[in-house]
């Protein structure tokens, strides 16, 4: 699955990696849900049967847990990516649960119980119930009652949980805290002490790439920092690192813009498909460079900027030091 949501695309980068999910299952699952599954080795499963619908609501992480017992168990980690709480919540889990039970018996598999998990981080409070039964109103005494879903998921709400409680290794826990401040005032201020957490990353390849996805998320996630800001943390957190490790990311992300606009304007071979092709490249670019500000100037260049222009805005993005900037070169 392709995702273009930054809070996605961050989410199933970090706990798509077996070591972080089992970080979340230890550390986020019920005591008494934790007792009874084995999660030291949670196994990815693809998750294909998710249906178009329920995909821009959940970036979809499927792991096959298996009982302590011996006996086989699903936990999907369904991640509710909107900065506001969503009403209609249990009847989506509920459409999942279906589709992974199909899946199931597509498979010639017994069905087996699937442990849906929550994961919500937006700045207002989630007041949404957790049972599917809050969504129909029935009083428990009614006798309709006993013919309805009776589930719930499991929430994790991440403003519930306090900077020390949230738990885990390096990967899941500057994650979490990341995203925890992603929509809030304070992220400037959390910023250098969570980003030096991840300085002992540094000497991982693997550690390199998540550092470069969570410098990613926060230049397209949040209008709470602008590039210099960003800049200013890496230097003062991750120390003689930190002096050139932003500025050689930011040019990797500009070259990967300008690189996916030219081959998607060479593959569509008009005239009209180069210059589509190289606004898909500067819009890439723009997200990359300066977030959500950087994309708002997208209509703007759409309308007024040719296929010359758009190459010259492609180059200009890498030297220009905010977007209001940039708009000097096409804006009347």
């Amino acid at each position: 699955m392709s995702l273009t949501n930054p809070h996605d695309r961050f989410f199933k980068q970090v706990f798509g990696q077996p070591e972080a999910a089992r970080d979340f299952l230890r550390h986020y699952l019920p005591a008494k849900v934790v007792a009874v599954l084995d999660v030291a080795q949670p196994k990815p499963v693809p998750a294909t049967f998710v249906d178009a619908e329920l995909r821009e609501h959940f970036a979809d992480l499927v792991y096959r847990v298996r009982r302590r017992d011996g006996g086989p168990a699903w936990v999907y980690v369904l991640f509710e990516h909107k900065s506001a709480p969503d009403p209609l919540t249990p009847l989506q889990v509920l459409r999942y649960l279906v589709r992974g039970w199909e899946h199931q018996s597509k498979e010639d598999e017994p069905l087996c119980p699937i442990l849906p998990v929550v994961v919500y981080h937006g700045a207002e409070i989630w007041n949404i119930g957790e049972r599917f039964l809050d969504l129909l109103g029935l009083d428990a005494t009614d006798p309709l009652i006993l013919y309805q879903p009776g589930f719930c998921y499991h929430l994790c709400d991440l403003s519930r949980y306090s900077d020390v409680d949230l738990k885990g290794g390096v990967m899941a826990h500057t994650a979490l805290l990341t995203m925890k401040y992603i929509f809030r005032d304070e992220l400037h201020a959390r910023l250098p002490g969570i980003l030096a957490l991840t300085a002992e990353l540094l000497t991982r390849e693997t550690g390199l790439q998540y550092v470069e996805a969570l410098l990613r998320y926060l230049c397209a996630g949040t209008d709470r920092l602008n590039p210099t800001e960003l800049q200013q943390a890496v230097e003062q957190s991750l120390s003689d690192k930190g002096g050139n490790l932003m500025p050689t990311i930011a040019e990797q992300w500009i070259q990967e813009g300008i690189q996916r606009g030219r081959e998607e304007g060479e593959r569509r071979g008009m005239q009209r498909g180069r210059e589509e092709g190289l606004l898909d490249g500067v819009a890439l670019a723009l997200e990359l460079r300066f977030g959500e500000r950087g994309l708002r100037l997208v209509p703007e260049i759409e309308q007024r900027a040719d296929a010359r222009t758009l190459r010259a805005l492609m180059e200009a993005i890498k030297r220009v030091a905010t977007p209001e900037e940039l708009r000097q070169m096409y804006a009347p």
